[in-house]
């Protein structure tokens, strides 16, 4: 068996027109009528590194975890794949691998290639940077004016990035499709092709740019996380995130090609998804995590192609653990009892619910026809805990104030017998939502999906939430959590 994991990051719904999405994206529409499209494809762990660490072990993190690497005792696809003879190959541009935070994710694949230069990757030497130029060229709210900063550093990471080929996800896909090149008449390897956009900045080639014209005079492509500000024209914005979905597409048609030119199809596995989605303005909100996981977060993109299975669309229930799962199954490798992601071939039956979230912020779930959204009473109320042998944050190590807390837990059902540091997550502690602030709209609600897609009319019903607690619950007890969170959330232990 061969499979390629072609993984986008922030890849909205709405931005692909055969989720219904405004704007055409070919390409798309080519992989959809070669797959299984899910319609009901849920998030788990939010954000970057927390979704890839569930993608990694078939398990939710956000409720031990923020982000951080993958810890010593995670079971892994790749691991596995390892010991069943099967070579895994990683290209990726997404720069957080290479931060404290994510420095064991890259390693846990037998071979990788990183391409530079997205975002706030630390790739141009930003000595003497020319501020009156970048203030003369960005947005007032694009770059920053002092001495440093990752926007600073992302203007002078796009200095070298003007023309296409020079952009790191076509680079990406240079290497990607190198690798099929090369290996597409062997046995036994997974390929994950792995891109940083459409995440933010929206920065996309002229001849994408072409096709979705701004009026502003100075480059606007990159939002703040927050709420959308009165009298505040984001057309720019907006416009900026469709030819970089663009460009997305015209690199997806690459990789078709490959496969049809090889006629890959009938041995090669495919599978595409993103990690998250992204709000652009809806319910006046542009971002992630500060905000309540609306379904422009909560629901992304899936297509599997899996030689001799079925094509066409899915309504099943499912979300990120399972695609863990499901390479498993691909491989014919047997999926170990710390795996709680099931497989999605073979026609296999959704799941009930999907519970998601980010460490800190709501239990949410959905059983895919209501979505329900419950925080505490009080955000910061009831002390809560982050259980790693990794303690490290995005950019750096935790903080002496963090450590010296520290106890040792004995450890959980999926830590090998392993104890883990029980750290208090302190307020004001470097992980998201960083961005503009914490938590907003902390009210817990339901939404009617079937009358109320866009979630525009929040209720409670006392029944329903019932039913939800319970089911959230169960989930919670299969995932070995923490006990702190049950009463954190107003929820029984399960017997």
């Amino acid at each position: 068996m061969k499979a390629v994991l072609l993984l986008y990051d922030s890849l909205t719904l709405k931005s692909l027109s055969c989720y219904g999405g405004a704007h055409p994206t070919p390409n798309f529409d080519r992989l959809a009528a070669r797959s299984v499209q899910f319609d009901r494809h849920i998030v788990g762990s939010l954000p970057c590194m927390p979704a890839r660490r569930d993608l990694q072990t078939g398990r939710l993190n956000f409720l031990h975890r923020s982000w951080g690497p993958l810890e010593p005792f995670d079971v892994t696809a790749t691991g596995l794949m390892r010991q069943a003879g099967v070579h895994s190959h990683l290209v990726t541009d997404h720069y957080h691998y290479f931060e404290n935070g994510g420095a064991t994710y890259h390693t846990a694949f037998d071979s990788w290639d990183f391409i530079r230069g997205q975002e706030a990757d630390p790739w141009v030497p930003c000595i003497a940077p020319p501020h009156a130029a970048f203030a003369a060229q960005y947005h007032a709210e694009q770059v920053e004016t002092d001495a440093s900063g990752y926007r600073l550093q992302a203007a002078m990471n796009r200095t070298r990035i003007r023309e296409t080929p020079e952009f790191p996800t076509v680079k990406t896909f240079d290497a990607g499709l190198a690798f099929l090149e090369a290996h597409a008449r062997n046995e036994d390897w997974f390929l994950q092709i792995e891109v940083f956009d459409p995440h933010e900045p929206f920065h996309a080639p002229p001849e994408f740019r072409a096709g979705f014209p701004t009026a502003g005079e100075k480059v606007r492509d990159w939002p703040r996380y927050r709420r959308d500000e009165p009298g505040d024209d984001t057309a720019d914005l907006v416009a900026s995130q469709a030819a970089l979905v663009a460009m997305c597409d015209a690199q997806l048609g690459r990789l078709l090609d490959a496969m049809d030119a090889g006629d890959m199809w009938r041995d090669t596995a495919l599978i595409v998804t993103t990690d998250h989605g992204f709000m652009l303005g809806e319910h006046g909100w542009w971002g992630k995590n500060r905000m309540p996981f609306y379904s422009e977060i909560s629901r992304i993109p899936l297509f599997i192609h899996a030689p001799g299975q079925a094509t066409g669309r899915s309504a099943e229930l499912s979300q990120n653990i399972d695609v863990m799962a499901t390479l498993l199954d691909l491989f014919g490798i047997d999926r170990p009892q710390t795996v709680q992601g099931r497989s999605l071939l073979h026609g296999a039956k959704g799941r009930e619910i999907a519970l998601f979230g980010i460490f800190g912020g709501a239990l949410n779930a959905t059983d895919g026809h209501h979505s329900y959204f419950r925080y505490p009473a009080e955000m910061e109320a009831t002390a809560i805990f982050e259980y790693t042998l990794m303690p490290q944050h995005s950019g750096a190590a935790f903080a002496a104030t963090e450590l010296s807390q520290a106890t040792l837990h004995a450890g959980f059902d999926f830590t090998q017998g392993m104890p883990v540091l029980k750290i208090p997550a302190i307020k004001g502690a470097k992980r998201p939502p960083m961005q503009g602030g914490g938590f907003d709209d902390t009210q817990t609600v339901l939404y009617d999906l079937g009358a109320d897609p866009d979630q525009m009319a929040p209720f409670r019903d006392p029944d329903i939430e019932a039913r939800f607690c319970a089911d959230m619950a169960r989930t919670m007890c299969t995932h070995d959590s923490p006990p702190e969170l049950y009463a954190r959330f107003n929820l029984t232990v399960p017997q």
